[in-house]
């Protein structure tokens, strides 16, 4: 199917096109329909004339993933102006800071933000809209406090008799111009501001519907929002791509813990599954192992005629989990444990794996899990092209580089970090390491910037010892560092595990012992593990839940 090349004409046709069925739900809450949706829209449309607002100004919005979020993200895109979604998870000085790089001139901000944030803090803004009502937090500016005391007034001033489908008419964009900066959250600790234009956003929605969509996917079905729609997995895949497509998105609205989203999974039944490893991974430890490595499930699984049905009916368990109508589950944002992946690939279940970075909004992989090769992340997606840099890329591993419709303009206002990264020919230079094979699937070793260095030179990758240490007793979450010429791997227990098993401080520093010299036998001489250190409390995380690296390294 053709679709426009315009951003916001596509939203207009979309809207048009499924105007009286199901937008997005706050679960548990308000449901906007398409029409509702057009509605807000365009009152958020004369607050923004009322004030001033000129095409390529920005704006800001700061909250959990919410309906109203929706709506003001396809407002401020569909006026002309240009979007800086910041991560609700950003503590109070980096909101402050990426509002005041940004030179935004209206936030967004929802109930929990509004709590910490200190507008004395970003002395630029002209003032501060909460999403739950869209009433004014802070005004600076008396066409703003105007524009909202009279919104329902001038809104009928605009549109006297009825606001119908020929009234949604949104401005048509050139595919270069910028659409929003989206500013990177990242293991380094350090934020750029990411410029994607339009061209970037299409890439990846026309992708996604060629893909999935058209083929898979019929309109008016559900979805589940999970991921923040601020991050560009959760905006592109769970966001713009099902709003488009006419799809009723639900969204959790607050902290989804596993009892929540299990729930929600089981009202919801999604179309698709967009998740990250850490939340499938999860499910899988605490749900599934547990039942089926006692002592008769793994008989029945060495018995040929038995195992099929026994794979068949767990792969059913597994499924219903997820809602039970999922054309497929797509884990993206970091690596899977192989443990767990080996384990889904050994029961048919319907998963696939993808890799993106915020710099292509996001994809650069991925393959219909019909199609995906384990260990892999796909092949480059239509109108990217791929590269690894080495002089054997099938057997050895060098940077990944990539280039096509779905690259950023650059970072915005930081002129030497955008040469840093892409070359003189174009490329863009992920930091990944990997493989490619003859048929262009991806493998990915590890981040270049993580690699460590063995005392008589070897590479050595942390992922891939990281991978095998999490699959061990009691191990919830770890990572490896380097000191000196020693590798160290600092582990987060599994506390609630080992409550239910009475085990001591002592019993899980003999059982980190036994892992240590389980993993070292598996391990070549020179990337072996000298010790394990506990951790009381959890890994720092970004938002797609990757463990902030830079906040355990030893200077």
């Amino acid at each position: 199917m053709d679709l426009n090349k315009s951003f916001n004409k596509t939203i207009e046709r979309s809207i048009v096109a499924n105007w009286d069925y199901d937008a997005l739900t706050d679960y548990k809450g308000v449901t906007l329909q398409y029409k509702d949706v057009a509605r807000k829209i365009d009152k958020l449309h004369i607050i923004m004339e009322q004030i001033g607002v000129r095409k390529g100004d920005k704006i800001a919005l700061c909250g959990r993933n919410s309906a109203h979020w929706g709506v003001t993200f396809l407002a401020i895109l569909s006026y002309g102006a240009v979007a800086v979604p910041i991560l609700h998870e950003f503590n109070a000085e980096q909101i402050h800071n990426i509002v005041n790089h940004s030179e935004a001139r209206i936030l967004f901000v929802g109930d929990v933000v509004a709590k910490y944030i200190d507008a004395e803090q970003m002395p630029a803004l002209e003032g501060i809209i909460n999403l739950p009502d869209f009433s004014i937090f802070i005004s600076r500016s008396e066409k703003l406090t105007y524009a909202r005391e009279h919104l329902n007034e001038l809104f009928g001033m605009k549109y006297p008799k009825v606001f119908a489908k020929e009234h949604v008419n949104y401005l048509e964009e050139d595919e270069e111009e910028l659409a929003l900066i989206n500013y990177t959250s990242g293991t380094t600790g350090y934020s750029k501001g990411v410029m994607l234009p339009f061209r970037a956003l299409m890439g990846n929605i026309n992708f996604i519907l060629e893909e999935l969509a058209f083929p898979y996917m019929k309109p008016h079905c559900n979805m589940l929002s999970i991921l923040p729609m601020a991050h560009m997995y959760g905006m592109a895949v769970e966001f713009l791509f099902p709003f488009i497509y006419g799809i009723h998105l639900f969204y959790l609205t607050r902290l989804p813990s596993p009892a929540i989203i299990a729930q929600a999974f089981a009202d919801v039944k999604p179309a698709l599954v967009v998740t990250v490893p850490l939340i499938i991974e999860k499910i899988i430890r605490k749900k599934v192992f547990p039942k089926i490595q006692n002592n008769l499930v793994k008989l029945l699984l060495n018995m040929p005629v038995i195992s099929k049905k026994v794979k068949q009916k767990i792969c059913e368990q597994v499924y219903e989990a997820f809602g039970g109508q999922a054309y497929e589950i797509i884990i993206g944002g970091a690596a899977i444990n192989q443990e767990v992946e080996n384990f889904l690939k050994s029961i048919d279940f319907p998963y696939t794996v993808g890799y993106g970075t915020t710099e292509c909004a996001p994809l650069i992989s991925y393959s219909n899990y019909n199609t995906y090769v384990p260990g892999s992340c796909g092949r480059p997606v239509k109108g990217m092209e791929v590269r690894i840099l080495s002089d054997d890329p099938q057997n050895k591993e060098g940077e990944i580089v990539t280039k096509g419709q779905n690259l950023m303009l650059g970072y915005y206002k930081n002129e030497e970090a955008t040469q840093e990264t892409i070359d003189s020919e174009g490329w863009y230079h992920t930091g990944d390491l990997g493989t490619m094979d003859s048929r262009g699937n991806i493998f990915i070793k590890g981040r270049k910037k993580n690699m460590l260095l063995s005392s008589n030179g070897q590479n050595v990758y942390p992922e891939e010892i990281e991978d095998k240490l999490s699959s061990m007793a009691m191990v919830s979450e770890c990572i490896v560092i380097q000191r000196g010429d020693k590798f160290v791997a600092l582990v987060y227990p599994d506390y609630e595990e080992a409550r239910n098993m009475s085990f001591s401080d002592e019993d899980l520093v003999n059982i980190m012992e036994q892992n240590r010299q389980e993993i070292n036998s598996a391990l070549p001489s020179y990337s072996r593990i000298a010790s394990i250190e506990i951790r009381q409390d959890e890994f720092a995380k970004t938002p797609k839940k990757s463990i902030k690296r830079y906040l355990y390294q030893d200077v």
